[in-house]
């Protein structure tokens, strides 16, 4: 009885809030949505064969990472044959106008005047950090007093640190 119990548990499905923003997915994720959103629709192996051709993934990486989509509320996916068929739920332009959102929320207090002031270099470049701001300035080269290095103790230092 507890282990059939178990089992139920298990297979049950997650209940998990749509993401609706590039910044809500994971690397992976937004790869194999950018391969399904030109295509409109497409199995793993299809997703798979177009990620091979940049970055080669195990089929099971990108069977799991659809199955992931899919419980997320991202992509829709129906069964044809013995195969699932993905087709992703909100376009690219709504992904991006959402992360822009997102964005503009986070940083700029809602405003998207804010925004593009920042983008275009306008921007008032207040940080919230206090340390960023009352950092020294780092100097290029090695300073003016410092000991001179011979060549071969030099060289053994940059094999070290290379090793490391």
């Amino acid at each position: 009885m507890e282990k059939s119990r178990q089992s139920e548990v298990v297979s049950a499905p997650r209940t998990t809030a749509p993401r609706h923003s590039i910044l809500d997915l994971a690397p992976l994720e937004l790869e194999c949505l950018s391969v399904l959103w030109p295509i409109g629709e497409g199995t793993v192996r299809d997703i798979h064969a177009a990620l091979a051709s940049s970055r080669p993934r195990a089929y099971t990486t990108v069977m799991t990472i659809m199955d992931r989509l899919a419980q997320k509320g991202i992509v829709a996916r129906r069964k044809v044959g013995r195969a699932f068929l993905y087709q992703p739920m909100l376009s690219a332009d709504e992904a991006r106008l959402n992360a822009i959102d997102k964005i503009v929320n986070g940083f700029f207090d809602g405003s998207r005047e804010a925004l593009a002031d920042h983008l275009s270099g306008r921007g008032t470049g207040t940080r919230k950090s206090a340390s960023r701001d009352t950092a020294p300035a780092q100097t290029v080269g090695p300073a003016v007093d410092a000991p001179a290095i011979p060549a071969a103790e030099s060289q053994a230092q940059n094999l070290d640190e290379t090793l490391l």
